[in-house]
């Protein structure tokens, strides 16, 4: 009889935990349509080969801006952006700290864009980056240093207890995406075809103070230190998008920070001519973002500067690497050509609700 209880009761205990798994998921947002960035940080999991050359890190302007498989076709370089939806510097590093557990890349590339965030801004940002990664210390010590004063560690850690009330919300991609998503982007990378010229850029407002924080800064340092520490070479890039604005005081304080730690510093603003991006052409809003065609030319020109510096290994003779990205190449153009059939057919990009 105690027996018989025992069991009826571990039976009762695991439907419990199943089903509050299950509705977990069920609530959870998706982010397979609309907005789907938040799908960025959880698919570099589903990597089968995680020996990438270069791992990009940062927000928008690195899956955005620059093409992995351009970087592969011209160069025969690997490699993956890491990156997620206002990724601050903090969230950045402890991205880097979990990537390390899987592989030691050559080269990361870190967008100084995020220096200018000294402490956490916004919950819904911070879903974007932490609800993506996988459980670890790495992820609760990201938690609790991206948490705003409102939030709570727990409803990370049990994601029910934050979207508990998100029934109304519910829509078919919630149930048909349940226990698995399919693929949005090309190895981070988030392409778009559409092309939205460049206007009149509004003047860059006046700051009360231009220097970054002692946060950001410490961050930043903490960075450096982890790459030397395994043998990385940390390359700082500024993108080639015209707002939100860049300083030039942001700009000479990233200069010196470079140059006291023997660090690379690019700011591709200053190379638009050489890599041949055209901001009536090139970019799908106004020159907030790239689209494809700038993330191609500037990945081609990032790519041999990448090669010649730090002497990265062609890997398009590794039969192994080379079927891989095959895969990778096929997906690539067959979204190209389904973004533009889409563009030609309802002149916007209807999958991704965003009108152009």
């Amino acid at each position: 009889m105690v027996r018989k209880k025992l069991i009826i009761g571990a039976v009762a205990i695991v439907l419990l935990l199943g089903s509050l798994y299950v509705l977990q998921r069920l609530l959870m947002p998706k982010y397979v349509s609309g907005i789907v960035e938040g799908s960025l940080i959880g698919e570099y999991y589903k990597e089968k080969r995680k020996d990438f050359d270069v791992i990009f890190l940062g927000d928008c302007e690195v899956y955005e801006n620059f093409s992995p498989v351009t970087l592969w076709e011209k160069y025969g370089i690997t490699s993956y952006i890491r990156g997620s939806a206002q990724q601050l510097i903090w969230q950045s590093y402890y991205l880097l700290e979990e990537t390390l557990k899987y592989e030691k890349p050559k080269v990361v590339v870190f967008n100084v864009l995020a220096m200018q965030y000294n402490e956490p801004q916004k919950e819904e940002y911070n879903r974007m980056t932490l609800d993506g990664m996988q459980l670890s210390a790495t992820k609760l010590k990201s938690i609790q240093a991206s948490m705003m004063n409102s939030e709570h560690l727990v409803d990370y850690l049990a994601p029910l207890l934050r979207f508990h009330s998100r029934w109304d919300q519910l829509s078919k991609d919630d149930f048909t995406n349940l226990f698995g998503k399919e693929k949005l982007f090309h190895n981070g990378y988030y392409m778009r075809v559409d092309v939205k010229p460049a206007g009149r850029v509004p003047r860059a407002p006046r700051l009360p103070d231009y220097r970054f924080g002692s946060n950001a800064y410490s961050y930043l340092d903490r960075l450096t230190e982890l790459c030397k520490e395994n043998g990385i070479q940390l390359v700082l890039v500024k993108a080639p998008t015209i707002y939100p604005h860049w300083h030039d005081e942001w700009d000479t304080q990233m200069e010196q920070y470079a140059a006291a730690h023997d660090l690379t510093y690019i700011n591709f603003l200053k190379h638009m001519d050489d890599a041949g991006i055209d901001l009536q052409t090139d970019t799908y809003d106004a020159g907030l973002h790239l689209n494809v065609y700038g993330a191609e030319k500037l990945a081609a020109y990032f790519g041999a500067f990448l090669a010649d510096t730090y002497r990265l290994q062609d890997h398009r003779t590794d039969k192994t690497w080379s079927g891989i990205w095959q895969k990778k190449i096929d997906f690539y153009d067959r979204m190209k050509q389904d973004q533009l059939d889409e563009l030609a057919k309802y002149g916007y990009l209807k999958r991704y609700k965003v009108e152009t």
